[in-house]
């Protein structure tokens, strides 16, 4: 039984993966509308954006580190 809490939990830590894919598509699309209608403030907007992004993305990673501890750590409960 623990053993399938185990394999939920890392899922659900694997779902964070979902929001963060959505939330960088939003910003790029922001991005580009953004320099569409002010095309001289690109280089400010890119640099925001890839900040942004790479802010975001860490959420990614934290969710994905954690469920590889769930599994590997914690196979034999």
């Amino acid at each position: 039984m623990v053993k399938g809490l185990i394999a939920i939990g890392a899922g659900i830590a694997v779902l964070a993966g979902l929001g963060t894919g959505i939330g960088e598509g939003i910003a790029a699309s922001r991005a580009v509308e953004a320099i569409g209608r002010n095309p001289e403030a690109e280089s400010k907007v890119r640099t925001t954006m890839i900040l942004g992004i790479a802010l975001t993305e860490t959420v990614a990673l934290y969710g994905l580190l954690v469920s590889l501890i769930l599994i590997f750590v914690y196979p034999n409960l």
